[in-house]
């Protein structure tokens, strides 16, 4: 993304409104959403989610691309290349074939929407509550000359009332579902959309075995996550497994990815040290996301950035440091993918 695509993605997404107000208002939702909070009981944590990628959408592609999706890393590939093969193992899972009709769950920008059409053939549905996303998504695909085997709808995935049941041939949610306030609702919502037999590809941010509940410095660095990633709770592997099946789906297979046979980069290393194509590289690494602030500071004095981007970016580098802290310490992983199955009968 080109420093004046940058620029007019910021401006379509705050529509002329206080952006430093509304990341002051984004970081205290964690406050918002405890029950003792007084009137939290009407909180909905689908307008955070909403509020999050309307917010960041613009500095997430420029620094890490179209795919908005963590991938395992191997030290000879840039992420780049990583989350090209990384969609191609989840398209794989899914036995995807020509003539299907595919549920794109929270399908972001459309970065891997657009591999799975390109290179299966198949029609895709997207879903997306933010409206900034899919008005990005729609013409990337025009651009990509593959809007006629794509529709965009705006919806949330707990409720895709607008869609009948047994529609989808095959589905997949990549760090998605992770926002949802209730897991369970969103996997049933999906559930009743696929045709019976359908596959389910999904990957989720979980807690890994090491986190400990009492260990005070584990805590924090969950507190941090679901702040600044906009998670309501972080859920365990076999809580996923759980919520999946008390929908009514069958676990295939379910596990980290990112523990590979033979050499492999830690999933945060990106975020740490140069991983990756130069341009997008540097922009991720720490000080790279330092110079942006900075940067973002000056484009806000000389007009070009809405007032307030550079707060945006100091939430980003805060959650940056988050996720490096989660791996680190190995109690997190965006890695945790799942293939399901709706049964044939019910």
């Amino acid at each position: 993304m080109r420093l004046g695509d940058l620029s007019k993605s910021l401006r379509d997404a705050c529509h002329g409104s206080d952006v430093a107000r509304r990341v002051r208002h984004f970081n205290g939702w964690v406050d918002r959403a405890v029950p003792e909070a007084g009137g939290a009981g009407g909180y909905a944590h689908a307008e955070t989610v909403r509020d999050y990628y309307e917010l960041c959408n613009a500095f997430m592609v420029w620094g890490w691309g179209e795919s908005l999706h963590f991938a395992p890393l191997t030290p000879h590939e840039s992420l780049e290349e990583s989350k090209v093969r990384h969609q191609r193992a989840m398209i794989a899972q899914l036995e995807l074939e020509q003539g299907m009709t595919v549920i794109d769950v929270g399908c972001g920008v459309g970065g891997p929407m657009r591999r799975v059409v390109r290179e299966t053939g198949v029609r895709v549905v997207g879903i997306n509550i933010n409206e900034v996303q899919l008005a990005q998504a729609k013409k990337l695909n025009a651009e990509a000359g593959l809007d006629h085997l794509v529709e965009l709808e705006r919806c949330s995935f707990t409720d895709m009332s607008a869609i009948e049941d047994d529609t989808f041939d095959r589905g997949y949610a990549i760090e998605s579902t992770c926002h949802a306030q209730d897991k369970q609702r969103a996997f049933a919502e999906i559930f009743r959309v696929l045709k019976p037999g359908a596959l389910l590809w999904g990957q989720e941010m979980c807690l890994t075995d090491r986190f400990d509940p009492n260990d005070g410095r584990h805590r924090a660095v969950k507190q941090s996550l679901m702040r600044g990633i906009a998670l309501y709770d972080i859920a365990t592997f076999g809580e996923v497994d759980h919520a999946l099946e008390a929908a009514g789906f069958q676990v295939i297979e379910g596990r980290d990815w990112d523990v590979q046979e033979g050499p492999s980069t830690p999933w945060y290393q990106p975020m740490e040290s140069r991983h990756g194509t130069l341009g997008h590289a540097l922009r991720r690494l720490p000080w790279g996301r330092k110079a942006a602030i900075a940067g973002s500071k000056l484009a806000e004095l000389l007009r070009l950035f809405p007032n307030g981007s550079a707060e945006v970016v100091r939430l980003l580098d805060r959650t940056a440091e988050a996720y490096v802290a989660g791996g680190k310490t190995g109690i997190f992983t965006p890695l945790y993918c799942f293939l399901a199955r709706k049964p044939s009968q019910p």
